[in-house]
């Protein structure tokens, strides 16, 4: 079932408006699905750095979003029909940056992370693939780049992939031992742990590790390009201005310990 929950910033609106400011046109439309900590569903509540930070810009925009709760892979196919407004968080892409505009936020990269054990590291995409008793889940609609999705496709065709609609239910294979590695970033699969007793335990048990198939890529924020211009124009100011101050790191310092970042989360430059 959809979770539709409004950003109530009317009395900032309409006191913006009064004093002569310009603020958006209509409610802006931005799908949302648990990722870590970049937003939380809670309940009712739609929370988390993303919604943090939208929450903290409407008053002094004059906006007011509107948050549909859905899966990861609906709220990309959304944004690609052109009934989001706003996707978030997001990596760059080729696909996307025909229909949007891309704000990055942060540096990250996602990595390896399976249950410690004593089988040998893996270096490499070739090397993950010649590892055929390895089982890898992943998320519907994460993308990591062209050599994420090559490799994606060349585990499916080896029939090694679990497909699953969320993070939780990636943690929840690999403490089941029904997986034996993902692909994302550590804080996504941190944050899904923290909140989910059935996994409890389960972070201090993983191992993360670095391919070069799977650089540092900037993440942040998609804005349509099919917005009115003058909406647009407010958004992109206000995201822009975000990136630089970088509020979205010092997000994830407020829900991470800094080693849990160290090897997957930078500031934007």
């Amino acid at each position: 079932m959809k979770l539709r929950v409004i950003i109530a910033a009317c009395a900032a609106s309409l006191a913006a408006h009064s004093a002569g400011a310009t603020g958006c046109s209509r409610e802006i439309a931005m799908p949302v699905s648990a990722n870590g900590a970049s937003v939380i569903i809670d309940g009712t509540h739609v929370k988390g750095i993303y919604p943090d930070l939208l929450r903290s810009m409407a008053p002094k925009i004059g906006c007011q979003f509107t948050f549909v709760v859905v899966p990861r892979a609906r709220q990309v196919a959304m944004f690609k029909s052109g009934t989001a407004d706003l996707l978030a968080p997001a990596s760059r892409t080729a696909d996307r940056d025909q229909i949007g505009t891309f704000i990055p936020m942060i540096n990250h990269r996602a990595m390896l992370i399976s249950v410690k054990s004593s089988r040998a590291p893996i270096a490499n995409a070739q090397e993950l693939l010649a590892r055929r008793e390895l089982r890898v889940a992943v998320v519907r609609g994460f993308d990591y780049g062209e050599q994420y999705s090559a490799l994606i496709e060349e585990l499916q065709k080896q029939g090694r992939l679990f497909v699953e609609v969320d993070v939780i239910g990636v943690a929840r294979l690999l403490n089941m031992g029904s997986a034996d590695l993902t692909i994302m970033g550590p804080s996504l699969m941190a944050g899904a742990i923290r909140r989910d007793h059935r996994v409890q335990g389960l972070q201090e048990k993983l191992r993360t590790e670095a391919i070069p198939e799977l650089p540092w890529r900037q993440s942040g924020a998609y804005l349509s390009n099919a917005l009115k211009p003058e909406d647009f124009a407010i958004l992109r100011d206000a995201l822009e201005k975000a990136g630089k101050s970088n509020h979205v790191m010092e997000g994830y310092l407020h829900y991470f310990r800094p080693e849990v970042l160290t090897d997957s989360v930078r500031p934007r430059q």
